[in-house]
């Protein structure tokens, strides 16, 4: 089973990392989205990347220039942007990249199954839901998959890979494939909370708050806890600012509430009380810490 055209279904912060990692990859690629202005800002986001990482390449002495410009323009020559999505029905591969809403995930799978060649592979990019209920939204549950990317998409090195009981092997072995030939090390595991990552990531950082709320140790002493002592690139209540409070909060309370006697799933009040004060972390400029751009202030 070989995959060749791909489509992207949203190029947001996740998607337009997906459509460009996949042309670097020698995929067609078809970045979908519902709006002109997303998909022009998702593609002036992907020009911008490969500029930067083609002048990269040159400083390091990888690529000549002439090498570099070459390679950017083949790159974007392999993605068409569309805002007709009849023009995803003969990919073989379909990744939704979309917001984290089950609802609007699992009516787009089921568009899309109604819409798909009968052997497109359908993939989500969700961090959180779980793959089977989509699956069985798109009606065709042992040629879904989850392919989990991680933010920048183009510089993590990982992809999870997610099979639900109903994924055909060779359907699962062609979604691996397709992670490495985008450049990443793919994961295998099951369709069970938060993947590999986020279930032992999301608990991390409840843990982390729970001591904060106690009066345990300050936010300060937490983080450099797990810096110095674990070699962690940033503590864990930086790292809740980091991804959103109120992302955070939503993932724990879909946890909640589908398991309600997963003891490793709570909520920290000190985390609900930031998001009602629309203290979300590093997006609003203050979460836990106070937040310039993308670094602490």
């Amino acid at each position: 089973m070989e995959i060749r055209k791909v489509g992207v279904v949203g190029c947001g912060l996740m998607g337009h990392g997906i459509v460009q990692i996949a042309a670097q990859g020698g995929f067609e690629v078809l970045a979908f989205e519902v709006a002109k202005e997303p998909l022009d800002k998702g593609l002036a986001r992907i020009a911008k990347s490969l500029d930067k990482l083609a002048a990269k390449s040159v400083t390091k002495g990888k690529m000549t220039e002439t090498e570099a410009e070459a390679y950017v323009a083949s790159a974007r020559e392999r993605i068409t942007p569309t805002l007709d999505k009849g023009d995803l029905a003969d990919c073989d591969l379909v990744v939704e990249a979309i917001l984290e809403n089950l609802d609007a995930k699992k009516s787009l799978f089921a568009e899309l199954g109604a819409l798909c060649k009968p052997e497109t592979i359908f993939a989500s990019n969700t961090s959180s839901f779980p793959i089977a209920e989509m699956a069985e939204a798109s009606g065709r549950p042992e040629r879904f998959v989850g392919l989990h990317f991680f933010n920048p998409v183009q510089l993590m090195k990982l992809v999870e890979v997610v099979r639900t009981d109903s994924t055909d092997d060779d359907v699962f072995a062609a979604a691996r494939a397709f992670g490495e030939a985008c450049g990443k090390a793919p994961v295998s595991c099951k369709d069970t909370p938060g993947f590999v990552v986020n279930r032992l990531l999301i608990p991390y950082m409840v843990q982390a708050l729970e001591m904060l709320e106690r009066g345990d140790a300050t936010k300060e002493d937490i983080d450099a806890a797990m810096q110095f002592g674990c070699g962690h690139p940033m503590g864990p209540i930086t790292l809740t600012d980091y991804v959103g409070l109120d992302t955070t909060l939503s993932i724990l309370e879909g946890w909640c509430e589908r398991y309600p006697d997963e003891p490793a799933f709570s909520v920290p009040k000190i985390l609900r009380d930031k998001v009602a004060e629309n203290k979300l972390g590093r997006k609003t400029g203050e979460g836990f810490y106070k937040w310039e751009g993308d670094k602490r202030a």
